[in-house]
């Protein structure tokens, strides 16, 4: 087949992107198929994913006003372009803002060409932390408690803490509401942190989310198809499962399948495919949890573009049923251009 594959942009996970592109972009060349990898930010650039540099994720997220510096501006146009001619289907190895909220989706729509993953409106609910957990806690599935505050309207800070303190209690967890890979989170332990936190998460987007810590372990279940992969636990070095930990080798310890009872296991994997498939998710991505000490679990967010180099979660979950990373990606590409079909014999 050919396949394009979509990298880079101009999101705080643009390095991410770039790794899991160059992982994606080998495997699927290693399964014979002509690969054309484009970096989606300003001209679509076709890549030489041979230049070590894509390869580099730092310990923090891109600054701001680097990623500004990067025109973003996709067109139609851009996608009639001689490199997509023939195209059968595209690969999405973007993380985080237009990439993975359902703005490239909605343009890849209007294309035709089969693409791999959620589509607009699972893409947008995913992103949308706050508007997940909505949803979540009207489909009864358990979520930690929060508050969703706007930027540019937020109260005095002494209405805020008693709020904080009344809803939700220290620590907790201040996060973008639109943003991925732990990029302006942080872990808040006294009233003191609260504001520099708040601050640091507005750096990323107009919407922060205040959600109340659980103690306990870090959890994950990856979605392949219609079906849940082994749970994998997170084990970090420093409490928080934060952007150091995810991207700096040595700094989190992985288990797979976790070390749950078998009934626990079940119940996990049942409640991630539950909170992929209420918000519309398609194809592969990943489920975030927490449980704490008494077992409860609560989901913190779906993850549809998960990071795929071939140590990342998902890929390593797949390989724990004996689905290598080159098969896993060709058959996350299998499973768009049979969903088009499908989605075309109900039109």
């Amino acid at each position: 087949m050919k396949i394009v594959v979509l990298m880079g942009g101009t999101s705080a996970e643009r390095e991410v992107s770039l790794a899991s592109g160059v992982g994606v972009v080998e495997a699927l060349r290693k399964r014979g198929h002509e690969v054309v990898p484009l970096d989606t930010a300003g001209e679509m650039r076709i890549l030489d994913i041979k230049d070590k540099r894509l390869l580099e994720i730092k310990e923090a997220p891109p600054d701001t006003k680097e990623l500004a510096r990067i025109e973003e501006s996709f067109s139609v146009e851009r996608f009639k372009a001689e490199d997509l001619n023939g195209t059968e289907v595209i690969f999405l190895a973007l993380h985080g803002g237009t990439g993975e909220d359902g703005t490239i989706q909605a343009l890849l729509e209007m294309t035709g060409i089969p693409y791999c993953g959620s589509g607009v409106l699972g893409s947008a609910l995913a992103m949308d932390k706050e508007m997940a957990k909505i949803i979540f806690k009207a489909s009864d599935i358990p979520t930690p408690d929060w508050i969703g505050l706007a930027v540019d309207s937020l109260p005095p800070e002494s209405d805020l803490i008693e709020d904080v303190e009344q809803k939700l209690g220290f620590p907790l967890v201040v996060k973008p509401h639109n943003q991925g890979s732990t990029v302006g989170l942080s872990f808040v332990q006294k009233k003191e942190e609260l504001l520099p936190a708040i601050e640091e998460a507005a750096r990323f987007s107009d919407r922060v989310l205040l959600e109340k810590y659980i103690p306990g372990r870090e959890l994950t279940v990856g979605i392949l198809g219609e079906e849940a992969l082994p749970v994998a636990e997170i084990i970090p070095e420093h409490g928080i499962y934060d952007y150091e930990c995810k991207y700096t080798p040595g700094k989190s310890r992985y288990l797979i399948p976790a070390e749950l009872p078998e009934a626990k296991g079940v119940e996990l994997q049942r409640l991630g495919l539950k909170a992929f498939q209420t918000l519309r998710c398609a194809d592969f991505g990943r489920v975030d949890f927490r449980m704490d000490d008494e077992g409860n679990f609560f989901c913190l967010e779906v993850n549809t573009l998960p990071g795929m180099t071939p140590t990342s979660l998902v890929p390593k979950a797949a390989k724990a049923i004996g689905i290598g990373f080159e098969e896993l990606v060709e058959k996350i590409c299998l499973l768009a251009i049979q969903r088009k079909k499908r989605d075309a014999g109900k039109a």
